[in-house]
């Protein structure tokens, strides 16, 4: 699939003018490995690689296993990033991004599984990893020290079961707890997910608050996380249950409270109960979300008035770009597609297609 530019249709007086995106190009893999702006997970012949992509978004594919790895976290400097597995997932794979290489592999605690995610802290000296026991469903988070070989140095309690996504924000460490997971053996006939938002201390992992959705959202599995740089943290959710009642799926994080994002309802039905990953743009004015069950990338301003959606089929990566008001989202049937968002406007600025099925997620790489 060639170049769409319909940002002069769709956005012509309410978009600031988008940069010239080129989509393709002929230049090797380690070149463009040089140059990557986004890291993904897609599935290959195998099982599932990090992907790199390029800035002329050139998809490269790192190694690969049978497990379906999820979230790529970038080290602070760039050079390497973590793919985390996801439940049933037992590995995380360290890898170099410019050379295209697996440098090592690390298991979660004995007795547990990954969820799927894990944040570098300290500079990169240390990585913090969320794993669930196996028989309870509780929730670990284990610090460890990149240097040993990611031994674990300390974990905490997650203060809640089934933790999905965590990171570090406005000087806490905050873990979604998702409770049950909709769509697996255990949220067959189930009601009330037991979805939490714990925010722990950074250093000891105590737990300094727990905030909880109110009786009539408790079907709401809350899963994924993003954060600006001045404070605000979104949490996305998933329903257990798919009653007809459109509840919302963003949230904000405020103490011990959630606060829920606005949106028509025939918005939220559009999502079909589920958002699969959650991210801010460059500015931290706009909060994207995006549901490979309903095909939609939906938008909202900061302060959760909704601005906008559009369609994108199975799509679910999605990641700021280094503009104000622009996303990346990749899809499962290798759409890699450039957002613009403006007051009261969402658009396609530009895309194209890689051979390629990514994942439920997409990284900037900011080094």
């Amino acid at each position: 699939m060639g170049l769409f530019d319909l940002s002069r249709h769709s956005l012509i007086g309410r978009l600031a003018a988008a940069p010239r995106v080129l989509f393709g190009g002929a230049a090797h893999a380690q070149d463009h490995a040089l140059e990557a702006e986004w890291l993904a997970t897609a599935g290959v012949e195998g099982g599932f690689a990090p992907v790199v992509l390029s800035p002329d978004y050139v998809a490269t594919a790192v190694g690969n296993g049978g497990q379906r790895l999820h979230w790529v976290e970038p080290s602070p400097d760039g050079r390497t990033a973590i793919a985390v597995a996801r439940r049933p997932g037992t590995t995380a794979m360290l890898f170099d991004r410019r050379a295209g290489t697996v440098i090592a592999t690390f298991e979660p605690g004995e007795g547990r599984v990954f969820s799927g995610h894990g944040r570098f802290v300290e500079g990169g000296r240390r990585f913090l990893a969320v794993e669930i026991e196996r028989a309870s469903g509780q929730g670990v988070v284990t610090r460890r020290v990149v240097e040993a070989e990611f031994a674990i140095e300390a974990e905490w309690a997650s203060s809640g079961i089934g933790p999905h996504d965590m990171l570090p924000a406005g000087g806490t460490l905050v873990v979604a707890n998702g409770g049950v997971e909709p769509h697996t053996p255990e949220a067959v006939g189930a009601e009330v997910a037991g979805a939490s938002v714990a925010l722990l201390d950074p250093e000891t992992g105590a737990t300094r608050a727990v905030a909880a959705l109110d009786d009539d959202l408790a079907s709401l599995s809350l899963r994924h996380l993003t954060s600006t740089d001045d404070g605000l943290t979104v949490v996305a959710a998933q329903d257990l249950l798919a009653d007809g009642i459109a509840r919302p799926l963003l949230y904000a994080v405020e103490g011990e409270g959630l606060r829920a994002f606005d949106a028509p309802e025939a918005e939220w039905r559009g999502l079909k109960t589920y958002v699969g990953s959650v991210a801010v743009d460059a500015s931290g004015g706009f909060v994207a979300a995006a549901s490979p069950r309903g095909n939609r990338i939906a938008v909202w301003q900061r302060d959760g008035r909704f601005v906008g959606s559009l369609p994108l089929v199975d799509g679910c990566g999605l990641a700021p770009t280094r503009e104000r008001g622009q996303f990346l989202a990749t899809s499962g049937l290798g759409d890699v597609v450039l957002i613009g968002v403006g007051e009261d406007a969402v658009g396609v600025i530009a895309r194209c297609q890689r051979p390629m099925r990514f994942d439920n997620h997409a990284t900037l790489v900011l080094s």
